[in-house]
Order: C-alpha cells, then structure tokens, then sequence
C-alpha cells in the first residue's frame, strides 16, 4: 500500500502543481524534503546512541526482562508470536512509558531497538510481521498523559487554562489506541495482507525457531551473566528511589517547604502538577538508575554503554534513504496544493456533520508532516485566540495523533522493511479515530460552540 500512496502523492503533486501554476513550490517542496530528512537523521544520531546505550545497560542487568515477565499478560495477547522473554518485550514496555510521558526523546530510541529486537523473529526479512504492525499501531494511538507540546503553544500565546485540554487528549487518544489495535488485529487476518509461507521459502529466511539456511558466522558468545544483587546494592536503590520522591514532592508542591510555586504551577491542580513533575523527572531518574541498577549487579557499565551506543549512528545513517523517500513525496504534494484543494473538495460533506472546516487543513497534514501540522495549529491559535473551541479542538488533535508516515519510514527503515503490509490503514485508522473523538470530546467538555 505504500507503494501506491507514495507514487500518487508525487504524481498529484506535479498535477495539481501544474494545473495552479505552483511548479516551483513543487519542486522546492521536493528539495526541502530531501534536506529535512538528513537533517532529522542527524539530529537522532545522539540521541540514539545516548538511549541505545542505556537500553545495553538495562539488557544486561535483567531490567528489561524482568520488565517484561512483569506485563507478560498483557503483551502475551498483543504480541503472540514474541517469546515472553525476548528482549523486545521490555523494550516495547519502555517504549510505551515514554510516549505516555511525553518523553518523544526517549521515545523513538526505543521504539527503534523494539524494532530491531523484532525484527530477529521476522521469517521473512523485508516484510512487516504482525506484532510490528502492532507495535506501529499502538505508537500511531498511544495514550499520552501530557500533551506538552499543544499545551505549550496554548500557553505562549496567553491561554487562561492551556492545560484544559489534557483530559480531552487523554480520552481521544484512547480511542485512537482502541481503534488502531482492533483494526490492526481485523487486517492481519484478511487474505490480501497475509504473508505465504512460500515467500519465507523465497526468501531462504530464517524461521524462528532458527533452523532455517543461515549459513553466515555463528553468533558470538554471550557476556556473562549479572551477578546477584548484593543486599547493600538493594540499599543504594532504596536510596536513589528515596531522593527522587523527595525531589518530586519539592517540586510538586513547593508551598509545603515555604516557597512559591512557578507562575506555570499556580493556576494547576495536584493531579496536573504531578504529571508535569513525573515527566520533569523522568528522564534524570533513569539516566541515573540504569547505569547504577547495572553497576550493582556486577556490570563494567562504561564499555557496556560504548557497546550499545555504536549502534546509534548506524541506525540513524540506515533509516535516511526511507525518511528522504517519505517526505520529499509529501513536499511535492503540500508545495503543489494537494492540501488546499482537499480541503475545498471536503468542505460541503464536513459542514453537513459539523466538522469545523477550519480543522481540516491540519487534520489532513497530521498523518504526513508533524513540523507541517504545527504551523497550521500556531496560526489557528494566532487567528482564533488560544481559548477558542476550534483552538482546543485543534490542540486535541495534535496531542492524540500521531505523524503516521514519518513513524512508518523511520520505524520501518531502521530495519529495512518495506513491505508494510497492513500497517499503514491501521495507523490511518487511528489516526482518523483520534481527529473525530477531539472534536466531539471537546463539544462536550466545552459547549457545543
């Protein structure tokens, strides 16, 4: 299916380009796409190794798995074919924590390494299996407790409550979710996206079970194992946990100890300070417990973090073909019109439902251009104030949808699938289940308009 959107999004592109006379914005569209996606490579390459290494380090102290034999239940049903134990279940469990946190930095890394640990059960190298488009659906709909960005442009622009929308966001990303993991797990059953075991066969993959034609250099031999923690290492965690409570009961609620709260943190209830505190400290928390958790074990954790960190810059220099593809089509089809002239053809339909045509140039951009969809979402809030209803509708949005061709090429490329099979209508479909639950949501949260 991919095929098919990015060859019609580069053909429409010089059509309706040609036909408005935009020509040149096509092909400056197609230039900054190219430039866009090296640069968006690049600037993941520390990033990636900083996450990288740190997963290194929870891998060989048995946090990941450990993690993941906690949640088994519950990855068991979405993942069925993924051993309880492999080590793409603690990372998908990172990976899911993070989105929820708002922690996009985080995030990525280790929706790359989930990838990458998937993708060692794959039979059938470049074609997507179902527990990947699963793991793509639940990254285009995952549940966000904060959408920080949103709220940060609504507060910018002098918002009265830009963090009203935190609750809309949250309900509508759980019926973005909903809708992405039950399409998702519909489609892989259909015929047309089923992949024959005569294509494994073609392909002289190998099964999962391992016993397939692999004829290259045996793997090499495992480190050994952590040893046990010592009862004092348990005292050091005990201790390091105890800091970071106190840290988050300080900066929570500052009043407590005599001293005044943020200008942010004043007009905030208990519940949106923690959250806004949890994701402050989050990342520091496990910067810190990682590398510890994994000395205490027994880990010589600068030459583990080195070892896992080598693989940052390859995956980012891997995944730079995929992102060049991907965003020089929606260039070519932005620069050309396509947007606009959807939203003209859209606007009879919607004004029948009630769907505020103002919203559709975003909603349209979302699934392809997320830097494309925040500058559509900054001039809604400059033209309509921050504390409108399409304003909140459009902030909604934007907290609960996801760039589902961005993640697709990043996800997809950093281990050379290209085969998505039914990953791209199940992201859509969240997508487009997201949009309409933020516009109802916030009907009835905030009056009918």
């Amino acid at each position: 299916m991919l095929n098919y959107i990015w060859l019609g999004l580069i053909v429409l592109g010089v059509v309706i380009g040609g036909f408005s006379h935009r020509l040149k914005e096509v092909a400056d569209g197609a230039i900054a796409g190219a430039g866009s996606a090296v640069t968006l490579a690049i600037g993941l390459i520390g990033i990636m190794a900083l996450w990288l290494g740190m997963m290194r380090l929870a891998e060989r102290a048995g946090l990941v798995q450990s993690l993941a034999r906690l949640l088994r239940p519950i990855l068991r049903r979405l993942f069925p074919d993924v051993p309880p134990d492999h080590p793409a279940m603690g990372a998908i469990v990172l990976n899911i924590a993070a989105n929820m946190l708002g922690l996009s930095n985080a995030a990525t890394p280790l929706g790359l390494r989930a990838m990458r640990d998937l993708e060692t059960l794959n039979s059938v190298p470049g074609t997507a299996t179902n527990d990947m488009c699963t793991f793509l659906a639940i990254n285009t709909g995952s549940v966000q407790l904060i959408p920080i960005t949103a709220i940060a442009v609504l507060a910018a622009n002098g918002s009265k409550n830009p963090s009203a929308i935190i609750g809309t966001a949250l309900l509508a990303t759980m019926c973005s979710s909903a809708a992405g993991l039950i399409t998702v797990k519909l489609l892989e059953r259909w015929p047309m996206f089923r992949v024959r075991s005569a294509e494994a066969r073609a392909e002289g993959a190998p099964t999962k079970s391992g016993t397939g034609d692999d004829t290259s250099e045996p793997p090499a031999e495992p480190p050994a194992p952590a040893r046990a923690m010592p009862a004092a290492g348990w005292l050091v965690i005990v201790g390091l946990v105890a800091c970071s409570a106190w840290f988050f009961v300080v900066l929570a609620f500052p009043e407590w100890f005599g001293r005044t709260a943020s200008p942010d943190q004043a007009g905030q209830g208990p519940l949106l300070r923690s959250i806004n505190v949890i994701s402050l400290l989050a990342i520091p928390f496990l910067l810190a417990f990682f590398p510890l958790y994994a000395a205490l074990r027994g880990i010589k954790v600068y030459e583990e973090f080195v070892e896992g960190a080598k693989d940052g810059f390859s995956v980012a220099v891997r995944i730079i073909p995929y992102l060049v593809a991907i965003l020089v089509a929606i260039g070519m089809f932005r620069g050309g019109g396509g947007i606009d002239l959807l939203t003209r053809w859209l606007k009879p339909a919607l004004d029948v439902v009630r769907f505020p045509t103002e919203l559709v140039p975003m909603a349209l951009m979302r699934p392809l251009s997320g830097s494309g969809t925040l500058g559509l979402f900054g001039d809604l809030v400059k033209q309509l104030g921050p504390d409108s209803l399409v304003v909140r509708m459009a902030a909604t949005i934007y907290g609960s949808t996801e760039t589902t061709f961005y993640v697709i090429a990043v996800y997809f490329g950093s281990v050379g699938v290209h085969r998505t099979r039914h990953a791209v209508p199940a992201g859509l479909v969240a997508d487009l289940t997201g949009i309409v639950a933020s516009v109802i949501v916030c009907r009835l949260v905030f009056g009918a308009g």
